[in-house]
């Protein structure tokens, strides 16, 4: 009898040990850069968005990384691997924008760079959150009626060097300029290289999109930027394109975002948006555009979004 309640009081003793080290095990640390500087961005010119990330692993830079005018919205769809309209966050996570170098350790790879920028946002900016998922409002992207008008992407090794192409397919974000060309449009338009997207707004209010060797993810990921609800891909197309596809936005939603961002549109003599005379005046809109561009068409469905809801973050980061 002595010997059993024994073996029994050295069960409960391990079991009480077992869990005594589970409550102190610590999760494993995230992966960190070697170092990173972090400064305010300086203030946009009236009219003109340039935000860019450049180098990282998979670059011809892999052992730095660059963050240009970038929000904290920014880097966490760049860390956490989501769009815009599924981080639900503060509105200022939006206007306030940094300039971030950072050093990444040799042998990183794409996967381990965005948790080392997951753990700078939480060790630098104090970043909270957590994920959640929601029937919501959504646009499929489908082939229309009489099929695509898509041009196949042809590799040229002579376009451009594999520098600016890597930067352009790393891009978190278009770049829009205001800069009156030949047709109204900016004549960094016709620049990029396979893997580059660029968006530009001519003065009077029309978008035109350049991009190289985009694929359909990469499409739906910039016309989700430019309407309110997510985009997916349910056009069965797998292959690579050269699009350009010019548009009419709608104003007051290009005016709100470009306000958050901190670059006002350029304003004209009256106030209003300014004009050019070479300006063949606006587009159709994006909804129109695609069947007639692109033979794509968007229809309004329903479906589970993914979100990421930001719980809490500081506006300065600590110092570097």
């Amino acid at each position: 009898m002595k010997r059993n309640t024994l073996l029994r009081g050295f069960i409960v003793s391990g079991l009480m040990l077992c869990t005594f080290d589970g409550a102190f095990a610590q999760k494993p640390a995230l992966p960190s850069f070697e170092v990173a500087s972090i400064k305010p961005a300086a203030p946009m010119e009236a009219g003109r968005i340039m935000i860019g990330v450049r180098g990282g692993p998979g670059t011809p830079d892999p052992g730095h990384m660059t963050f240009s005018n970038v929000s904290l919205s920014d880097l966490i769809q760049n860390a956490w691997e989501v769009k815009s309209y599924q981080v639900t966050a503060p509105g200022w996570l939006e206007s306030a924008r940094f300039d971030i170098a950072a050093k990444v350790p040799d042998g990183t790879t794409k996967e381990q760079s965005k948790l080392m920028l997951q753990n700078l946002l939480a060790e630098r900016f104090k970043l909270v959150l957590h994920h959640s998922t929601k029937e919501a409002s959504i646009y499929a992207l489908l082939v229309a009626k009489n099929g695509p008008k898509l041009k196949d992407s042809v590799d040229d090794p002579n376009a451009v060097s594999p520098e600016v192409a890597a930067a352009g397919a790393r891009a978190s974000a278009a770049t829009t300029a205001v800069i009156g060309g030949k047709d109204g449009m900016s004549p960094m338009a016709k620049a990029g290289g396979r893997g580059s997207m660029m968006m530009t707004v001519a003065p009077g209010g029309r978008m035109r999109m350049i991009a190289n060797g985009a694929t359909m993810a990469r499409l739906t990921d910039v016309l989700a930027r430019q309407l309110d609800r997510p985009v997916v891909d349910m056009t069965g197309l797998t292959g690579t394109y050269d699009i350009t596809l010019e548009f009419a936005p709608d104003a007051a939603g290009m005016q709100a975002k470009m306000a958050a961002m901190g670059a006002m549109p350029a304003m004209g003599p009256e106030g209003g948006a300014a004009t050019s005379s070479n300006d063949p005046g606006p587009a159709a809109t994006i909804f129109t555009a695609l069947p007639d561009q692109l033979g794509l068409r968007l229809e309004a469905r329903k479906g589970p979004v993914d979100l990421v809801i930001v719980d809490s973050v500081e506006k300065t980061p600590t110092e570097n």
